[in-house]
């Protein structure tokens, strides 16, 4: 069984990556910098259909019940494959820190490297990513976009954690410091 059928049971729909990055360049046009809450909100309300396909994605390659049946080390390869399955992109994840998850991607669908963004620019999958992991985690989980192929790094790198961690970390950037100083993980 392939992705794009288990995308229908949940009323899920194929959306170009051309449609996608339209849809932000014109959010952008129309609202300026709030377009990144609107397609963060968007994102986030697609998590639960993605999730639910991936339970059923999980089920059918690794003949488990639900994917926290899956053993752990068998996590990554299984949340890579599918998002690149469903046209999204590789996606590695990786404990950063004890508090931090990162999703590292050269290849994300969202990025547009020949826009040259200012900031990190992936605000629909920072509310679909943050919605799917706490549905995977029991809890609740933010996401925040670190690097990005649209300003020019070689790689997206969504952090995932608590909202307080987040908030934390979002804060001390703010301040001037790195993501990996914020995290303690760079001198």
């Amino acid at each position: 069984m392939n992705a794009a059928a288990l995308l229908i049971p949940h009323r899920c729909l194929v959306l170009s990556h051309t449609a996608l990055h339209q849809l932000r360049v014109s959010l952008e046009r129309g609202t300026g910098v709030q377009s990144a809450t609107y397609l963060q909100e968007a994102g986030f309300a697609s998590g639960e259909g993605v999730f639910n396909a991936f339970s059923e994605w999980v089920a059918a390659t690794y003949f488990v019940e639900k994917p926290s049946d899956l053993d752990v080390q068998f996590l990554g390869e299984a949340m890579s494959g599918f998002f690149h399955e469903c046209g999204w992109g590789t996606l590695v994840p990786d404990q950063i820190a004890q508090a931090a998850i990162c999703l590292d991607s050269t290849d994300w669908a969202e990025a547009t490297p020949e826009s040259e963004a200012q900031y990190p620019s992936c605000h629909f999958s920072c509310g679909m990513l943050a919605d799917f992991l706490g549905r995977l985690s029991g809890g609740l989980v933010g996401v925040m976009e670190v690097e990005c192929r649209s300003r020019g790094d070689s790689r997206c790198r969504f952090l995932g954690g608590s909202p307080e961690t987040l908030h934390g970390l979002y804060e001390r950037m703010n301040q001037g410091m790195s993501y990996q100083q914020a995290l303690g993980i760079e001198g």
